[in-house]
């Protein structure tokens, strides 16, 4: 199956509109953004145009980012 440049192009901006109104409040929400970001990656290997080092960096940045609330441990220490 082929895609016309046309076509990818407009997928593309459709992923990176989507990408950037996400809102992470849980897990499905991260769920999605890492599809959307995957998604974008290929769409852009698709179009020849590979991510940056600058894009990357920040695709680390966002799964590595500490979780809000109370950490486990103490959560069964108060169940104690």
């Amino acid at each position: 199956m082929s895609i016309s440049t046309q076509s990818l192009d407009a997928l593309i901006d459709l992923v990176e509109i989507r990408l950037s109104c996400m809102e992470v409040w849980d897990r499905d929400d991260a769920r999605e953004l890492n599809r959307l970001q995957q998604a974008r990656g290929e769409l852009l290997t698709l179009a020849g145009r590979g991510d940056s080092a600058e894009q990357a960096a920040e695709a680390i940045q966002l799964t590595t980012q500490r979780r809000r609330g109370r950490p486990r441990s103490a959560e069964r220490r108060a169940a104690l």
